[in-house]
């Protein structure tokens, strides 16, 4: 079984599509490519990544398929696509063309308000691509967690990875509404979560591997050993850890009487098999 980083980014600057990273996040604005992150996966024997999108265009879907298409560290790219435009399922049928292409992201975290997500059109969108079993990444803030329950309710055929278990409040402890919220959704057998993106919701200059210790429990209690995968959330997570970092937050907490099987589903199994990624996939 191969090792997979199930969700990391990359981007490069002049592209311009990028108006999160700016100068007051240096250590964010600067290309990163797969050359920057091979010597990170090799450390670890993983095989691959899935990268993620970062911006909400179709041209950086685009040029997230182009590199995939001369790296073959890149499984698979998830890329972004709007629910609320018309032509979604036109920009959806061309993306799916290519071989790697695995799924898209909806960016709930970037709404003003999350509950437009609960609009027919959007409701009937999901149900569209979730009945043809498409894997739907859903990034959002814990403060977004409510619509998000209503939404997969009315949705319930779903394959959807909540990335970043969610982003709960770790810098300040807070573990509700989060937790019975995040219970709520465990009930939907086709939602997966992403042991990803935990360490920048802590404090970025003292967290302590004891800090995610309850929340990375939580959702492996919740969720299951086949619904939950390892994503570094690289480079994103350099504004609090290095690689090597997050993955020891990550070994830390996971029950110490798992053996390698258990290891191998977290660190790539369930990720290959919810994204369907295929080992020898076609360049």
């Amino acid at each position: 079984m191969r090792r997979i980083d199930a969700h990391q980014h990359y981007w490069s600057i002049a592209r311009g599509d990028y108006g999160w990273i700016t100068p007051a996040l240096p250590v964010l604005y600067r290309d990163y490519l797969p050359e920057d992150l091979a010597p990170h996966l090799a450390a670890y024997s993983i095989s691959g990544s899935v990268v993620v999108q970062a911006a909400p265009t179709l041209a950086e879907t685009d040029y997230l398929l182009s590199l995939a298409q001369q790296d073959d560290l890149i499984l698979g790219v998830v890329g972004w696509l709007d629910l609320h435009d018309p032509d979604h399922s036109q920009h959806y049928e061309r993306f799916q063309k290519h071989p790697k292409y695995v799924g898209f992201r909806t960016m709930i975290q970037e709404m003003s308000d999350a509950y437009t997500i609960l609009e027919p059109r959007f409701v009937e969108a999901l149900r569209h691509y979730a009945s043809l079993d498409v894997p739907v990444d859903l990034l959002l803030r814990s403060d977004q967690l409510a619509p998000v329950v209503q939404l997969v309710d009315r949705v319930p055929g779903l394959r959807g990875v909540i990335d970043h278990i969610a982003k709960p409040r770790i810098a300040e402890g807070q573990f509700e509404p989060w937790l019975s919220q995040m219970k709520q959704l465990a009930q939907h057998p086709g939602l997966y979560v992403k042991l990803s993106g935990m360490v920048t919701e802590a404090d970025h200059q003292a967290w302590r591997l004891e800090d995610f210790t309850i929340y990375i429990q939580s959702v492996l209690e919740l969720f299951g050993l086949t619904r939950v995968m390892f994503g570094s959330d690289w480079p994103v997570c350099l504004l609090a850890a290095d690689y090597d970092q997050v993955v020891e937050i990550l070994l830390n907490a996971i029950p110490r009487q798992w053996g390698e099987a258990e290891r191998e589903l977290l660190f790539g199994g369930n990720a290959e098999r919810f994204y369907k990624l295929k080992e020898g996939r076609s360049q």
